[in-house]
This record gives C-alpha cells, structure tokens and sequence, in this order.
C-alpha cells in the first residue's frame, strides 16, 4: 500500500475537495492518505501556504489545481529514476 501526504489547512475548501478525489482514488488503488495541516508548522506555512493543497508521493509533489485523472496519473506512475554514474 503507498503512503501519500496531503498538505492542507481546515477550512481550506480546496483541500477538501483534494481530500475527496483522494478518497475516490482509494477506491481504485490501495492507498494510505495522511493529512498534515500545515497552520502547525511555521516552516511548512512558509513552504506550502500559498500552494494548498499539495499531494506528496515518494518525495514528489503534485500542486493544486488537479482532476481525477491528473490524481491517478501522478499515484500511479513510477518515480523518475536517478542515474548516477
């Protein structure tokens, strides 16, 4: 089961409705969601305040606006290799 972050506030309408097509997305692929609220960390304000919500899989963001399909794309896809030489 992969592990996602969403990084929302409460009474954040927009991340609400992340949080929904999360739960959509929980209905096709085997999926843990774990909400951070970001109002509780200074250094998360700073990095996500004006981007909420941001989804985080394996270290990769996805940012607000996206739809299902976008949501399903990035939790689906693999993570880009790291070449090292």
């Amino acid at each position: 089961m992969q592990q996602v972050i969403l990084f929302g506030t409460d009474g954040c309408h927009l991340c609400e409705m992340a949080l929904e097509l999360l739960r959509e997305a929980q209905n096709l692929i085997p999926l843990s969601v774990k909400e951070v609220d970001i109002a509780n960390d200074d250094a998360l304000v700073e990095r996500y305040g004006v981007r909420i919500p941001v989804v985080m899989r394996d270290g990769r963001e996805l940012n607000w606006p996206f739809n299902h399909g976008a949501l399903m794309e990035f939790l689906t896809s693999a993570p880009e290799q790291v070449h090292t030489q």
